[in-house]
C-alpha cells in the first residue's frame, strides 16, 4: 500500500463502520509487510458521549472534554460507532491510530442542517419549524476546521489518541435555526412537537438523533496543542452569513436577475411568466408590486404584536400614510421616489435574493434605472456605486412596429382593456412616450450598456398572442441560451408527486369530460333524430295528401271524360257485338269504335 494515511469517516454513513473495520484490522495484521510507518484516523461522532454521565452531579452543565472519553456512553443507535472507536484506540498500542470524534458538521453542503437551509431558502413556508422546546445543545464543527483538525494530527503525530473535534459554540437548536432563517429565509420559526421531526423525509434516523443531542463538550487538547487556522471558531450563528453564502456557492443556488424591456403590449409578460416558470424565479411587475406593498403595509398596521413590533407597525403606518397622501394628489399614482422604494424593497427580499426575479418592464426611463440600481452610501468608485445585489445580469429587449402593437390593443376585448392602462388613448400615450425616451442620448438601454450589461436584442418580432406561438417558443429558447442552466434545487420530490398527482386527475377530467361529451352528443342524437323524424312523418302524410288530391283531380277529368266521349260509343259497340255476334269480337269491336268516334 502506497499511502502512509489512511482516514475513514463514518459520520456522515454507518455502511461504513464494517468497511473502516477491515482496513485498520488489515493493517494492523500486514503492518509487518510495509517498509514505512501507517497512520489511521477513525472521524466518528460525539453521539459516541450523549448517554455519558455528568462528571460533577452536583454541576451538571459542567462540559465534557477529552479527559473523560473512557466514561462516555453511546447513544442506542452508535453502538457499533463506540465499538469501532474502542478498537480503533486499542490497535493504536502497535502502529498509529487515531478517533477524532466530530460535532455535526455544517460549511459548504451544511448536511445534517441542509433541511433548515433548504426551507429557507426556498421560503415555501411562512415559518420554519423548531423541533420541541429547541434548548438543546447542538455540538458543531465546519467541515474545514475538522479538516485542519486531521491535517494537525497528520502533521503532529500526537501521543493522545482520541480527540474531541468541536467549535467554542453552545448553540441550542433554536439558535441554529433562527439564525438560518433570519439570513436566508422568512426570519420567523415555529415550535413544533418533538414528535414531527419523524414525519420529515429528509432525514434518517441517525440524523434526526444527532438533532435531538443535548451535549455541552469541549475540545480542550486542540486550543491547547493545536495551531488550527479557524474558519469558524465561535460557531455557526456568530458565522452565519459567510456560512450562507458557502452554502449557496457549493450547491450552485445562486440567483438569475433578469430584465425584460420593450413598448407596451409587445409581449414581456408573456416572455417573462414562461422564463419564471422555468428558471423559478419571482415575476416583479410594478402594479402588482404597489398593490401588494400597500396590502403588506395595511396587514402590519391591523397586526397587535410584540412591544418589539411596535416600531415595525408605527414605521409602516407612516409608510402607508405617506403613499395614500401622495397617491391622493397624483390621481392614484405615485411618485417615481416611492416607486423606486418600493420596488427596491421587493428586489431586496428574500425570495427575490434567493432564487432571483424577472423584472417586467421595469425601470422605464435611465432616471429610474439610476436611482433603483444606486446604493444608498457614497461610492467611492463606480462599480461599488451599484448595487450588485439587484442589478440585473440578463437584459433583453423586444420589439415591434407600432402598427402591430396598435392594431393588437384595438384587437382585445373590452373586458381586457377594461381597468388597465390599454384603452386607445393611454396606449397611444404610453406608446409615443417609449418611443420617445428611445431616441434621446441616455436611454434606458445605454444605460445598461455603461455597466457592461449589454442588452439582448430578441428581435422586431410580429407579436406573441399565446403561448404556443412558434415565434415566441424561439424567443424563450434565445433567453434560456443566453441565461443557461437553472441555478436551484430543480424538480424536489414533491414536484415529481404533485405532477403526478395533478396528471392523474387531468386524465380523470378528461375522461369524465369525454364521457359527458359523448352522452351529450348522443342525446343531441337521440333528440335530432326524434325530431327529424317527427318531420319527416309530417312531410310524408303531406306529400300523400297531396298525391291523393291530385291523382282525385286527375281523375276526375278522366271519368268525365270517359262517361261523355267514350262509354256511350263504347257501350253501343258491345250491344252491336252481341247482336251480331261475328267471329272475332275484338277486331269487330275496334272496327266499329274508329267508324263511330265522336271526334271523328
Amino acid at each position: 500500500m502506497k499511502c502512509d494515511v489512511v482516514i475513514y469517516d463514518i459520520t456522515q454513513n454507518a455502511d461504513q463502520i464494517d468497511e473502516a473495520q477491515w482496513a485498520v484490522s488489515a493493517l494492523y495484521e500486514e503492518m509487518d509487510q510495509f517498509s514505512g510507518p501507517k497512520m489511521f484516523i477513525l472521524v466518528s461522532t460525539i453521539m459516541t458521549w450523549t448517554m455519558t454521565k455528568p462528571a460533577d452531579k452536583d454541576n451538571p452543565e459542567i462540559p465534557f472534554t477529552e479527559e473523560h472519553y473512557r466514561r462516555r456512553k453511546a447513544h442506542p443507535n452508535f453502538h457499533d460507532h463506540i465499538g469501532l472507536e474502542k478498537l480503533v484506540v486499542k490497535l493504536g498500542k502497535t502502529f498509529s491510530t487515531y478517533v477524532v470524534a466530530s460535532g455535526l458538521q455544517y460549511g459548504m453542503g451544511e448536511h445534517i442542517f441542509h433541511l433548515f437551509f433548504k426551507m429557507s431558502w426556498l421560503g415555501e413556508v411562512s415559518q420554519v419549524p423548531i423541533f420541541g422546546d429547541g434548548s438543546n445543545i447542538i455540538p458543531t464543527i465546519h467541515i474545514n476546521d475538522l479538516a485542519g483538525i486531521i491535517q494537525n494530527i497528520i502533521d503532529h503525530k500526537p501521543k493522545s489518541q482520541y480527540f474531541v473535534a468541536v467549535d467554542d459554540s453552545k448553540n441550542t437548536m433554536e439558535d441554529i435555526i433562527k439564525a438560518v432563517t433570519l439570513v436566508l429565509g422568512p426570519g420567523k420559526t415555529q415550535n413544533v412537537s418533538k414528535e414531527e421531526i419523524y414525519l420529515t423525509r429528509d432525514l434518517m434516523q441517525t440524523d434526526i438523533d444527532s438533532l435531538l443531542v443535548n451535549l455541552c463538550i469541549e475540545a480542550t487538547y486542540l486550543k491547547e496543542n493545536f495551531n488550527i487556522q479557524w474558519v469558524s471558531e465561535t460557531g455557526m450563528v456568530e458565522n452565519i452569513e459567510q456560512i450562507t453564502e458557502e452554502y449557496k456557492q457549493t450547491r450552485g443556488l445562486l440567483p438569475l436577475r433578469i430584465c425584460i424591456l420593450g413598448p407596451p403590449a409587445v409581449g414581456k409578460s408573456t416572455i417573462a411568466e414562461r422564463i419564471c416558470k422555468h428558471y423559478k424565479l419571482h415575476h416583479v411587475k410594478l402594479k402588482e408590486t404597489i398593490t401588494e406593498t400597500l396590502e403588506n403595509l395595511v396587514s402590519v398596521e391591523s397586526c397587535v404584536g410584540m412591544e418589539d413590533e411596535e416600531n415595525d407597525q408605527s414605521e409602516a403606518q407612516e409608510f402607508l400614510d405617506t403613499l395614500k397622501e401622495n397617491m391622493n394628489q397624483n390621481g392614484g399614482r405615485l411618485d417615481d421616489q416611492y416607486v423606486i422604494r418600493i420596488m427596491r424593497d421587493k428586489l431586496r427580499t428574500k425570495p427575490c435574493m434567493n432564487q432571483g426575479f424577472v423584472l417586467d418592464g421595469f425601470p422605464k426611463t435611465y432616471e429610474q434605472a439610476k436611482e433603483l440600481f444606486t446604493g444608498d452610501e457614497e461610492p467611492e468608485d463606480l462599480q461599488s456605486k451599484h448595487e450588485k445585489k439587484i442589478i440585473p445580469e440578463f437584459v433583453f429587449f423586444v420589439d415591434a412596429t407600432d402598427v402591430f402593437l396598435k392594431t393588437r390593443v384595438l384587437n382585445l376585448p373590452e373586458t381586457a382593456v377594461e381597468g388597465t392602462s390599454y384603452t386607445p388613448e393611454q396606449f397611444l400615450r404610453r406608446l409615443a412616450n417609449f418611443r420617445e425616451r428611445n431616441v434621446e442620448d441616455e436611454t434606458l438601454l445605454n444605460y445598461f450598456e455603461d455597466l457592461e450589461i449589454h442588452p439582448e436584442h430578441l428581435g422586431n418580432v410580429k407579436g406573441i398572442t399565446s403561448n404556443d406561438d412558434s415565434e415566441y417558443l424561439l424567443i424563450i429558447e434565445k433567453v434560456c441560451k443566453k441565461v443557461g442552466k437553472p441555478k436551484n434545487y430543480g424538480i424536489v420530490l414533491e414536484e415529481v408527486e404533485e405532477g403526478e398527482r395533478r396528471q392523474a386527475e387531468q386524465q380523470l377530467k378528461e375522461r369524465a369530460a369525454q364521457r359527458a361529451e359523448a352522452e351529450r352528443r348522443e342525446e343531441e342524437e337521440a333528440q335530432q333524430r326524434d325530431k327529424c323524424w317527427g318531420e319527416w312523418n309530417q312531410q310524408l302524410v303531406e306529400v300523400r295528401r297531396q298525391e291523393h288530391d291530385l291523382l282525385e283531380s286527375q281523375s276526375e277529368l278522366l271519368r268525365n271524360y270517359l262517361m261523355k266521349d267514350v262509354m256511350p260509343t263504347l257501350t253501343q259497340g258491345l250491344i252491336e257485338c252481341c247482336r251480331i255476334r261475328p267471329d272475332d269480337p275484338i277486331d269487330f269491336l275496334a272496327e266499329y269504335l274508329l267508324k263511330n268516334n265522336p271526334e271523328g
